[in-house]
């Protein structure tokens, strides 16, 4: 066998040596994630619920691979889908399957997808559909989320755990409402007809109960439902002991809670208008539960509002008059928490005159912060706010130095409110607690999220209803009812789903593109603002030129208009060739770099196997 022979022998067979190590690594159960963040890694949580799993439940993803102009992001952020889903499957123990299916335009596959209740996206170019998203189905029960969007790369692993969970759910799970606020409709009264237009529900509470059988709490409760998968509190006020133990051991017990106070309730100030009118306030203008936020290190102050004049809300005064609310909070992306489920993908809040807490930090427990000020946010008296203008409002206002939170989730263990056991019932005879063989539970791990505020769930400011052709348009004019069904379902979902966390992006961002065009354009921002402002000029001289050399109609301009008219027009093509000089100088270091870039991809591998080549070929003459 000569020489050549050899070679091409020990070529083919490296080659099929690489393809069997291949597929033998494709199928062993050991995997190693060395991704930032470690995206492709299961949490504790959710191998915890694949655990829980009793009966087989079938994943199917559909995912358009063939289409053509397909874009690069979506194929990687698919193949990132279907490699998370392949994890779910190998640590479920056998529960979960997954099918994986690519379906073209007019076909049964592409039926089925929309059966399913798959939405199609567009592809930019040509407009062809195409999908990605996931169908779950267990028993008789199916789900699905229509479109996997990048957006939420984050927050995958939430997402899919959150859908599984959903589909082993036969029944909608119970939410507890407490509250004074009239968030649900009154129920029809047929005596009332005729006489004046029923009061309409808050549309916070339908979007609650599209996906929760929601459970009114009646005033004078004495214990709440066991069987609630969790419970919001929103304005609490006129609680009794024995409630606000009922309260602390439902809590303690390991159940989720929302609970929203308020230190100045818009809706109860118009209430109580006409007794201010005379120097009172509403009773329940203000809420707290200062026995319970205590011993859970929670400190709020029912008697302040927090005021932020980089936050303050342009209100309409009348007569053409627009000024700027501090006391109402317009809140941006930059004051939510960005890694929690519940605010991540929030664009816009309005908080009206909300309070703040500070949570004492403990090591046994964890404090996550959702909405937050900016440094710059301080606080006024809430009972010197009743007749405030906004410019009083402002020039009261101290500005602080730090960030105010204005609700945060708290996670952990909490000690009772009541050490001494359950409260005395003042409606007894001898004031002797009443008799129970449950016993008083002192401590317990449970989540609650808190909020300052509760005037964010009204219509008033959440909402514009707009009459069209006889029905009512509702438009949403920020993202406070995404919030509140956000945090309801992140609190009454599994307590698995809860301790999930966004994780960071497949897509690595290249930060030193990233600050190199961010030197280039405080490098040029100066003597691009300059040269716009010179162009103006001259266009401004121009046009007055130009107005000037007509005389009803006729062309009047002296020689000498004329020719200044032709030097301010050289002058102002100049200055934009000038401009986009400029321009190009922005791209010119980011162009080169991109260039090396390129070159160092298609010549890195090339020039490492030939120096790799010629280290072995002269390793072997040498041993020869």
């Amino acid at each position: 066998m000569n020489i050549g022979l050899r070679k091409t022998i020990a070529v083919v067979l490296l080659a099929l040596v690489l393809l069997l190590i291949n597929f033998i690594a494709a199928r062993l159960p050991l995997r190693g994630d060395l991704t930032a963040g470690q995206i492709y890694t299961l949490s504790p949580g959710t191998r915890a619920l694949l655990a829980k799993i009793e009966e087989p439940v079938s994943l199917h993803l559909y995912a358009s691979r063939d289409a053509a102009g397909l874009p690069t992001q979506y194929k990687n952020y698919a193949d990132r889908v279907e490699e998370m889903l392949r994890a779910y499957v190998r640590a479920s123990g056998g529960k979960l399957s997954l099918a994986v299916t690519s379906p073209a335009p007019d076909t049964p596959e592409e039926e089925r997808a929309q059966a399913a209740g798959l939405q199609a996206q567009q592809i930019p170019m040509s407009g062809e559909p195409f999908y990605l998203g996931l169908v779950v189905t267990q028993a008789e029960q199916q789900k699905a989320i229509p479109t996997l969007s990048a957006q939420r790369e984050e927050f995958l692993e939430y997402d899919l755990s959150s859908l599984l969970h959903s589909v082993q759910q036969l029944n909608k799970p119970k939410l507890g409402l407490l509250t004074k606020l009239p968030l649900a409709a009154p129920p029809f009264n047929p005596m009332m007809m005729g006489q004046r237009p029923p009061t309409r529900g808050q549309i916070v509470y339908d979007e609650w109960a599209r996906a929760f059988q929601i459970v009114p709490i009646q005033p004078g409760f004495t214990s709440l439902p066991s069987d609630l998968a969790a419970l919001a509190v929103l304005h609490p006020t006129g609680l009794g002991a024995t409630q606000e133990y009922a309260l602390d051991q439902f809590i303690l017990s390991g159940k989720p809670v929302l609970l929203a106070v308020d230190p100045s309730s818009s809706w109860f100030k118009r209430q109580g208008g006409q007794q201010a009118m005379f120097g009172g306030g509403s009773p329940d203008t203000a809420s707290d539960l200062p026995r319970l936020l205590k011993a859970y290190g929670l400190n709020y102050d029912a008697q302040q509002v927090v005021g932020d004049s980089r936050l303050a809300t342009p209100i309409n005064l009348g007569n053409g008059q627009v000024s700027r609310m501090p006391i109402w909070l317009s809140l941006t992306a930059a004051n939510f928490n960005s890694a929690s489920p519940a605010t991540a993908q929030l664009n816009s809040l309005l908080l009206i005159e909300p309070g703040s807490f500070t949570i004492d930090a403990r090591t046994d427990r964890e404090i996550i912060p959702l909405l937050e000020t900016s440094p710059v946010a301080g606080s006024l008296p809430g009972f010197t706010l009743q007749f405030s203008q906004p410019d009083e409002v402002a020039r009261s206002l101290q500005p602080g130095a730090a960030k105010k939170t204005l609700a945060a989730i708290v996670r952990g263990p909490l000690a009772t409110a009541f050490p001494e056991g359950r409260p005395a019932d003042p409606a007894s005879k001898d004031n002797a607690p009443p008799a129970s063989t449950t016993p008083s539970l002192k401590s317990g791990t449970t989540t609650l999220l808190v909020i300052a505020d509760t005037d964010w769930l009204l219509d008033d400011f959440s909402v514009r209803r707009t009459p069209v052709f006889g029905q009512e348009m509702i438009e949403p004019i920020n993202d406070n009812l995404a919030f509140a069904a956000n945090a309801v379902e992140f609190l009454a979902g599994s307590p698995d789903l809860i301790a999930l966390r966004g994780k960071h992006s497949a897509q690595r961002p290249f930060e030193v593109v990233a600050r190199m065009e961010a030197d280039a354009q405080a490098k040029y921002n100066d003597q691009l603002a300059g040269l716009e402002t010179r162009l103006a000029e001259v266009q401004s001289k121009i046009t007055s030129l130009q107005g000037k050399s007509a005389d009803g109609g006729r062309l009047v301009a002296t020689p000498e208009v004329l020719k200044s008219i032709e030097e301010f027009q050289a002058k102002e093509l100049e200055m934009r060739r000038e401009r986009r000089d400029i321009r190009r100088a922005l791209r010119e270091g980011i162009d080169a770099l991109e260039t090396r870039l390129l070159l160092l991809n298609l010549l890195a591998t090339p020039t490492l196997l030939g120096v790799f080549g010629l280290w072995f070929a002269r390793h072997r003459k040498r041993a020869a």
